[in-house]
């Protein structure tokens, strides 16, 4: 029998880099969460910041098409923490947006909706990851 002070593992996949992955992101998103005991507390700020954050590495990438994105989750305490990591030389920046923008508020939503969030270069210099911190629903 496992014990309550047990930490669930971190878990990671690698995806096409297509917007057509995206909802395979959420879904891999879901599982970890539906195996956590207080996961659906995380669910719906989750999935829409995981969402975003997943596309903004498809449409803004200067990487090569054959380069794949990864998706790294884990809980730490009661945070929630997203990471995607690319191969993309260009970094996330938050600008406002007017109301006639048809998009641009991606990164506004993970500004307003993560307790924290940055951007880091990867390991061994090539890309980038952006990362997210995100509490519980109460």
């Amino acid at each position: 029998m496992l014990e309550s002070t047990c930490r669930p593992r971190p878990f990671a996949a690698r995806l096409d880099s297509l917007i057509e992955s995206t909802p395979q992101a959420r879904c891999l998103l879901r599982a970890y969460l539906s195996g956590l005991p207080s996961g659906d507390r995380y669910f719906d700020t989750a999935e829409l910041l995981l969402g975003e954050l997943f596309a903004n590495a498809v449409q803004h990438s200067d990487a090569p098409d054959d380069r794949r994105i990864e998706i790294r989750i884990s809980l730490t305490g009661d945070l929630l923490r997203l990471e995607v990591h690319d191969a993309s030389t260009g970094r996330p920046t938050l600008r406002p947006s007017s109301p006639d923008d048809e998009c641009g508020r991606g990164l506004f939503l993970v500004n307003e909706l993560a307790e924290r969030w940055g951007c880091c270069p990867r390991v061994g210099g090539i890309g980038k990851f952006v990362w997210a911190t995100i509490a519980p629903a109460a």
